[in-house]
């Protein structure tokens, strides 16, 4: 949600946003603004019929003394005109909340202003490659010599099934088995124990959250396409940022406290409406998932903000890194971040069998966004005086399963058909180094 005052002091950043994200009409700007000079109207006469009211009120009660109980002209004409303005005070008190209403629906559909230094552009394509990373051993180089796909890979060493996942659950559905599956765990596992020993604290959360929720963290009522609803209502999240962000809701948290690091991995499902006949085989895009999330509660500092961000995109870089995994860092523009993004950096990962990179993590930094709509603020140190004031949140994949392992079995195949462990999770796979057909 955005600041009313921006709204209204500079709306004409606002338009900008709506056309450089192509998300609102520029039109929706105004016709909040003509709502909420509708409220703040109505507003004001409802505080001045108050004042008449109350006025009205001790004069019939100082006449009613008067008359000890006995009746008048005056005191009927009273009645009448406190009567009159009763019932004008209802009115008004509609057009007050009719125009709250329509304000709030608008403001739900309204963008983030992007960082100014950001790239502006349409869509992925205005996306700016900030840096290139590859261990030597591993370099991105293009399927050949026999090397296949993670599909015709997965199959052949019996880890992979997708005939028995789209029979399970209809399309975008697979089965990961035996080592494949102990791979799937090993590579979450060791994202989750790296994020912890930076500092983030372990959370198991819902995967069900109610509707306030999602609408809190932005993900309604914009990309409700995108969710699985429950006939209750509640909806299954996209990710672990919507129950890790509204942890917080409408509570007043320390300065001193802050920033609040969180890390969860969780089961992740999304609809993936609008990819239709998109990526349909294998894991790239899939319904069902598992993703280790950082998330960052911090103080409203902008300078904090930007190092928190770099900080938590740096954590996904050394996750990638440790896997010897080559991968790209994109500062995605305007058009391509979403409504609440300040800032928004992708990492794209090298997968063979695309012959190119793909994107593996997003890192979003949001300032205020989310907080004003979930109410999560903080309190000034002590000493510092001072209204509280909205928390700033950031949030970053550490690693999300299935996906990834596209980019470890395309990666990491050898000649005879066998895929190496990476180093970094033989640990976790008890020493396990290299998947064999089973």
């Amino acid at each position: 949600m955005l600041d009313p005052r921006l709204l209204r002091e500079n709306p004409d950043a606002v338009k900008a946003a709506c056309r450089s994200k192509r998300i609102a009409s520029p039109e929706l700007v105004e016709a909040w603004i003509s709502a909420d000079q509708r409220r703040r109207a109505a507003q004001l006469q409802a505080d001045t019929l108050r004042s008449e009211q109350k006025k009205l009120g001790d004069r019939i009660a100082e006449l009613k003394r008067r008359l000890k109980g006995g009746s008048s002209p005056e005191l009927d004409e009273l009645l009448r005109a406190s009567n009159e303005l009763k019932a004008r005070q209802q009115e008004i008190l509609h057009q007050q909340t009719a125009a709250e209403a329509e304000a709030a629906a608008i403001m739900l559909q309204l963008p983030a202003v992007p960082d100014p230094s950001w790239p502006v552009g349409e869509d992925e394509r205005g996306n700016v490659v900030l840096r290139t990373w590859a261990d030597p051993s591993y370099p991105p180089r293009p399927l050949g010599d026999g090397r296949r796909d993670h599909i015709a890979l997965g199959k052949e060493l019996g880890i992979l099934d997708f005939e028995r996942g789209v029979k399970l659950a209809g399309a975008r559905s697979y089965v990961v088995r035996g080592d494949g599956a102990r791979l799937y765990w090993a590579v979450l596992r060791f994202a989750q124990d790296f994020i912890v020993s930076r500092g983030f604290t372990p959370m198991v959360v819902p995967v069900m959250v109610t509707e306030a929720c999602m609408t809190g963290t932005g993900f309604f009522p914009l990309y409700r396409d995108q969710a699985y609803i429950t006939q209750d209502g509640t909806a299954l999240v996209g990710t672990s940022e919507t129950p890790l962000v509204s942890y917080y809701a409408d509570e007043i948290l320390r300065e001193e406290d802050l920033p609040r690091r969180m890390t969860a991995l969780s089961t992740c499902f999304r609809r993936e409406a609008g990819a239709a006949g998109k990526d349909t085989a294998g894991l790239y895009r899939v319904h069902q998932f598992d993703k280790v999330e950082q998330v960052v509660i911090h103080k409203a500092d902008d300078a904090e903000h930007i190092a928190l961000h770099e900080e938590i995109l740096a954590n996904s870089e050394a996750i990638l890194q440790a896997l010897r995994l080559p991968y790209r860092v994109m500062q995605v523009c305007t058009g391509d971040m979403g409504q609440g993004k300040w800032r928004m950096y992708d990492i794209e990962t090298w997968m063979p069998g695309r012959n190119a990179y793909g994107e593996t993590h997003s890192c979003s930094a949001l300032r205020d966004f989310q907080a004003r709509r979930l109410n999560i603020r903080y309190r000034p140190s002590e000493g510092r005086g001072g209204a509280t004031q909205f928390c700033y949140t950031l949030n970053n994949t550490a690693i999300a399963c299935p996906r990834i392992l596209i980019a470890i079995l395309e990666n990491y195949q050898n000649p005879d058909g066998t895929v190496t462990v990476p180093e970094a999770l033989r640990p976790y796979m008890g020493g396990a180094d290299v998947i064999r057909k089973s």
